[in-house]
């Protein structure tokens, strides 16, 4: 006889669903993405990221402490200085944004894991990820700033460096400069897998680093292609990298689930601000459940292989769990 396939015998209600749940979201899964700024007592809400904000170092602590209550176990700090010059010297000023804001969260919330966004776009005048010369990003010169950014930043406090500039070596680069000044334990998340995506814009409006000229096509990586997103992860891997990231994630779910298959190292995928701002702004108006959509694109984000997911629901979403 044939016995017709029952498996909605296990959805029938939330203690079944949840013994048989095969993706689980937990709180140490989160990277909890924040934006540093100068000033005392700024809360600047971002207008195309509601719920998030500039905040100059005490507020940021204050935010960072009620993460930790929350769950959270990791943030990622991204600098917005007051001042910009074309090569960028305030993201390896030992006195700049992101070193203070270093020293502070990890004085003041000592458990916290933080990481340091290493890049040159939210200093540079023009707004490109490195040195200009006739209108073009030179790869080589540029790499010297970023291991030099990554040093102070390490010097500063910094548990784990995560270099987003996609310029060619610079995993190398950044390595070969921590070891050299005694940084060999600290661990770099490279960000691996980059497109040059159009889900960066609110995050533009929040670092202040749109490119004053041209895009960056010319370094970050064409959405179409996934092959090359493998050759790029490879490298890393080859360079030193300890974590590989994938970014924006929901777009590239084959992409982590691809850099989860063909690598050992543990897999990292940003929801980048745009992800973010699509919710919020789809949940403002009443077309979705806002919890229901954050934890459904979570955890598909986390059934596609991510291990680490940075995203700008952290707080509440760990609080919820």
């Amino acid at each position: 006889m044939n016995l017709i396939q029952r498996p909605r015998r296990l959805r029938r209600t939330d203690a079944l669903r949840a013994m048989v749940r095969e993706t689980r979201l937990t709180p140490d899964d989160f990277v909890y993405p924040l934006f540093v700024c100068e000033g005392e007592g700024v809360r600047r809400e971002i207008t195309s990221m509601p719920g998030c904000f500039n905040l100059s170092i005490d507020e940021l602590v204050g935010e960072v402490a009620a993460a930790h209550g929350a769950g959270v176990r990791a943030v990622i700090l991204f600098g917005v200085p007051d001042e910009k010059d074309p090569v960028g010297s305030a993201a390896y000023a030992e006195d700049g944004i992101t070193q203070r804001a270093i020293r502070a969260v990890k004085r003041e919330v000592r458990d916290m894991l933080v990481i340091a966004d290493n890049c040159l776009c939210e200093y540079t005048d023009h707004g490109h990820c490195g040195v200009i010369e006739d209108g073009d990003v030179l790869n080589d010169p540029s790499l010297e700033l970023l291991a030099r950014t990554a040093v102070s930043q390490a010097e500063a406090g910094a548990d784990i460096i995560a270099p987003s500039n996609m310029m060619d070596g610079f995993v190398a680069a950044i390595r070969a400069s921590l070891d050299k000044e005694g940084f060999e334990s600290i661990p770099i998340m490279s960000y691996a897998v980059k497109y040059a995506s159009a889900f960066y814009g609110p995050f533009r409006e929040a670092a202040q680093s749109a490119p004053q000229f041209g895009d960056r096509r010319g370094y970050q990586m064409d959405a179409a292609n996934s092959r090359e997103a493998m050759r790029e992860a490879g490298l890393d891997a080859e360079q030193g990298a300890d974590i590989l990231m994938v970014k924006p994630a929901l777009p590239y779910l084959d992409i982590i689930r691809a850099v989860r298959e063909r690598f050992d190292l543990p897999v990292a995928a940003y929801q980048v601000s745009g992800e973010y701002a699509m919710i919020k702004a789809a949940a403002l108006r009443g077309w979705i459940d806002e919890d229901r959509v954050v934890m459904e694109s979570l955890t598909a984000i986390k059934r596609a292989g991510a291990d680490i997911i940075l995203t700008y629901f952290a707080r509440e979403v760990a609080a919820h769990l």
